[in-house]
C-alpha cells in the first residue's frame, strides 16, 4: 500500500490509481441505493435542496470558516502523515485542483487512520477513524452547511452535537420527565453504533432532503473511504468513521428516525448520540415499550441493540452521562460511582510520586482537570463527595513534597520556612515512617491554606462557585 509520508511540496491531490475504493462510483447515485428494504417511509422532506448546494459547500467563505474550525481543533494527522500546522501551505497550493476534482466528481478521499481508544470495561476500545487533514477540512465545510437545514428536522428531546444544547440540557429534561410521574426508564443501548451504520439507509434518509446528488455522492464516499489499520487497507462497507467533522451530524441524521418514530408513539425520551432513555410510568408499560421498539430499530432502521445492556429500571438504579438519580425533593442528581472512580484515577495520574513534573505545571494541570469536572458535573449533589475528595487530594500533594524532601537537613529547612517552632521543625522532620503516613503528619506545616498559598485548586470551593441545584 502506497501512503505518503513526502513534505508538503510532493504531496498531491487524490487522483486516479489512489488505492481508495469507492464502490459508489462504479455506478449511478440510484443505483447504490437500491435496496428493496429501505424505500419506504419518505415522507419527511423539509426545505428540499435541489441544485448549488455543492458549490455553497465549496464557497471560498465557507471553506475559510471549516479550516479555521479545523485549525483550532488541532487533533493528530490522518494517514498521510500531515499536520495542521502544514495545511495552509497545502491548500494554497492544491485548494483549486481539489475544488475542480470535487465539482466533477473525481475526487476520492483518502482512508481514515484507525485509533483505539479503551473504555471503561476491561478489554474493550472504542475505535476512531482519523481523516486526513484535508479531508477534514471538506467534512466541515459539508457539515457547516447541512447542519442548519437539519436542525429544522431534529426532535426538541435530542441533545447530542447540537447548537446551544449539551448533556446539562439532556439531563434536566431527564429529571422533568421523572418529576411528572415518568420514573421507570427503557435505557437503550445501540451496540456499536457508528460502526453497525447501516450506509444505504442513511443516504436513502440523506436523499429525502438533500436534492443535489453531487453533495449525496461525496458524502457517500467519505463514508466507504476506507480504513488504514496496521499498515493495512480495510474497505468500509457498513458503518460511519467515528473520528470526522461530519460523523455527529450523520449520526443524528440517523438517529432522528428513532426520534420522530417515539413521537409518533407519543413516548416521552432523552436522546444524546446514541444514548437514548425513554420514560414511562410503569414498569409494564416500559418493558412493553422496549418490546414493541426493538423491531423498529433492528427492522426498519437496521441497527443492532445490545439486548444485555438494554434495560428497564426506576431512574434511580441507571447511569446517564456519568450521573445517576435519586429522589427527594423532587428528582436530584448525584456523581455515578463509576464516574468517582474514573476521576480518582486521573488525580492520581496528576499527582504521582515518582514523575519529574514542575509545580507550576502539575498546578496547571489540575486546575484544568478540575474546572473541566467540575464544571460538567456542577447539576450534581456533591458537596460531601468534593470534600472527601478534597482532603485525600491535598494528602496526595503533601506526599509529593515530603518525597521530594529526602534528608533531614532538607526537611527542617523547608519547614522553618514555613515559621513553625522549632520543636515542631525537628519533630516533623525527624518522622521516620512511610510516605503516606508522613504527609498525614505533615499537614501540621503545609496546612490546608498553605496548600491553597502555593497554587492548587480546591474542588470544594470551585464547586460552590459553579453549581447548579
Amino acid at each position: 500500500m502506497n501512503v505518503t509520508e513526502d513534505r508538503i511540496k510532493h504531496r498531491q491531490p487524490q487522483d486516479e490509481g489512489q488505492l481508495q475504493k469507492v464502490s459508489a462510483e462504479q455506478r449511478e447515485y440510484a443505483e447504490a441505493c437500491a435496496c428493496p428494504k429501505i424505500t419506504e417511509n419518505t415522507n419527511i422532506v423539509t426545505d428540499l435542496q435541489t441544485t448549488g448546494l455543492l458549490e455553497q459547500i465549496l464557497q471560498g467563505r465557507n471553506l475559510n470558516k471549516a479550516y479555521l474550525k479545523v485549525k483550532s481543533n488541532k487533533g493528530s494527522g490522518g494517514v498521510d502523515g500531515m499536520d495542521v500546522d502544514e495545511l495552509l501551505p497545502y491548500l494554497r497550493e492544491h485548494g483549486k485542483d481539489l475544488n475542480r476534482q470535487i465539482l466533477l466528481g473525481k475526487y476520492k478521499p483518502n482512508p481514515v487512520r484507525r485509533v483505539e481508544i479503551p473504555k471503561e470495561e476491561k478489554g474493550k476500545v472504542r475505535r476512531l477513524g482519523i481523516p486526513t487533514v484535508a479531508d477534514r477540512v471538506y467534512q466541515q465545510a459539508i457539515t457547516q452547511v447541512l447542519s442548519p437545514i437539519f436542525e429544522k428536522q431534529f426532535s426538541e428531546n435530542s441533545f447530542g452535537f447540537r447548537p446551544n444544547r449539551g448533556a446539562h440540557d439532556a439531563l434536566k429534561q431527564c429529571q422533568k420527565n421523572a418529576d411528572d410521574g415518568y420514573v421507570y426508564v427503557v435505557d437503550m443501548d445501540l451496540e456499536k453504533f457508528f460502526d453497525n451504520v447501516c450506509q444505504s439507509k442513511l443516504i436513502e434518509v440523506l436523499s429525502r432532503t438533500i436534492k443535489d446528488r453531487r453533495v449525496i455522492s461525496l458524502i457517500h464516499k467519505y463514508m466507504n473511504a476506507g480504513v488504514v489499520v496496521n499498515g493495512l487497507f480495510e474497505k468500509t462497507d457498513i458503518g460511519v468513521p467515528q473520528g470526522g467533522p461530519l460523523s455527529p451530524l450523520l449520526s443524528n441524521i440517523m438517529l432522528n428516525e428513532l426520534d420522530k418514530e417515539l413521537e409518533r408513539r407519543g413516548h416521552r425520551f432523552v436522546r444524546y448520540a446514541d444514548d437514548c432513555m425513554i420514560f414511562c410510568k410503569s414498569r409494564k408499560s416500559a418493558e412493553r415499550t422496549l418490546q414493541n421498539i426493538l423491531p423498529y430499530i433492528e427492522g426498519k432502521l437496521f441497527l443492532k441493540v445490545n439486548r444485555e445492556k438494554t434495560t428497564v429500571a426506576h431512574i434511580n438504579k441507571v447511569k446517564y452521562l456519568g450521573y445517576t438519580f435519586y429522589r427527594g425533593k423532587g428528582t436530584r442528581m448525584r456523581v455515578h460511582p463509576k464516574s468517582v472512580l474514573k476521576m480518582k484515577k486521573r488525580l492520581r495520574e496528576l499527582t504521582q510520586r515518582s514523575d519529574a513534573w514542575l509545580d507550576e505545571y502539575r498546578i496547571l494541570k489540575l486546575k484544568q482537570f478540575v474546572r473541566g469536572w467540575v464544571n460538567y458535573f456542577r447539576l450534581a449533589d456533591m458537596k460531601g463527595l468534593l470534600e472527601q475528595t478534597d482532603e485525600w487530594l491535598r494528602r496526595r500533594i503533601r506526599a509529593i513534597y515530603w518525597k521530594r524532601w529526602k534528608k533531614v537537613r532538607t526537611r527542617i529547612r523547608k519547614l522553618r520556612s514555613l515559621n513553625l517552632p522549632e520543636w515542631v521543625v525537628f519533630e516533623i522532620a525527624n518522622y521516620r515512617k512511610g510516605i503516606w503516613r508522613s504527609a498525614q503528619i505533615l499537614n501540621q506545616a503545609l496546612t490546608n491554606k498553605e496548600v491553597a498559598s502555593l497554587g492548587y485548586i480546591s474542588m470544594t470551593d470551585y464547586y460552590l462557585q459553579v453549581r447548579e441545584n
